[in-house]
């Protein structure tokens, strides 16, 4: 009889390029991320497997966990069918993340925070999303080049902040890297109010990235999910060009 199937195996490479594609099924809302910055550190993936529900596992790269910090700008925001509104279209969000799989060996992201600084957006994706999203005090001013952030969550005590350039000559990560792992996620898992996981699909192009260099960041945002301060700088830090994004209703 065959073995049965390890529902921990992680993705293969193939499974992992297969969700640039995109899904079947109605796309519901569009949008624009850009301004993008991802900072990631290495962590153990105990502390990881600790904060995640049963049925998804730790995604490692180089056998390490890892957590990522990614403020950026959302734009043009709105369903389909309807046209971006100005005062609630365009917004901010800053997302504390990590890597998981879930038993079918789907790979995506799992959020431990999304701070938004449009009341409205935080609504419905606590509602139809089932996302941990909170309401921020936040900013981005660019100046001389140089993109200025910061981030305060309502009840918060510290404001991140961050200090970055866009990319000038971006390109896709290379297939394998660290880069490549971090980034090319098209999935997200969450958990509904029974507790259920729930899984949603997003498509765009492969993001157009360089190395962030002389970026300044604060991980105040990773303290406040319950994470020690990283003592270390990040291990990855990339700025991404922007990208029209699709987004798909969330399923199983």
């Amino acid at each position: 009889m065959p073995s049965e199937k390890n529902t921990n195996s992680p993705p293969t490479h193939p499974q992992r390029l297969s969700f640039r594609d995109a899904p079947a099924g109605r796309c519901i809302m569009r949008q624009r991320w850009s301004n993008l910055l991802f900072l990631h550190w290495p962590i153990d993936p105990a502390c990881i497997r600790a904060r995640i529900p049963k049925g998804l596992h730790v995604d490692t790269y180089g056998g390490e966990a890892w957590i990522g910090v990614v403020p950026f700008s959302m734009e043009r925001v709105h369903p389909v069918g309807l046209p971006p509104l100005p005062w609630i279209s365009w917004f901010l969000e800053l997302n504390v993340r990590t890597y998981v799989h879930d038993d079918q060996g789907r790979p995506g992201v799992w959020f431990f925070s999304l701070d938004c600084n449009q009341p409205i957006a935080v609504e419905v994706a606590r509602r139809f999303f089932h996302l941990p999203y909170n309401h921020a005090r936040m900013s981005a001013k660019c100046d001389l080049g140089e993109i200025n952030y910061r981030s305060l969550r309502r009840g918060g005590a510290e404001e991140s902040y961050f200090r970055y350039r866009p990319p000038v000559d971006g390109k896709p990560a290379q297939e394998h890297s660290l880069e490549w792992f971090l980034v090319e996620r098209y999935r997200l898992f969450a958990t509904d109010r029974s507790g259920h996981i729930r899984c949603g699909r997003v498509h765009h192009t492969p993001y157009q990235i360089e190395s962030a260099d002389g970026a300044e960041w604060s991980a105040e945002s990773i303290r406040e999910n319950g994470f020690e301060l990283p003592s270390d700088p990040p291990a990855s830090m990339l700025v991404a060009g922007p990208v029209d994004v699709s987004i798909y209703p969330l399923g199983d």
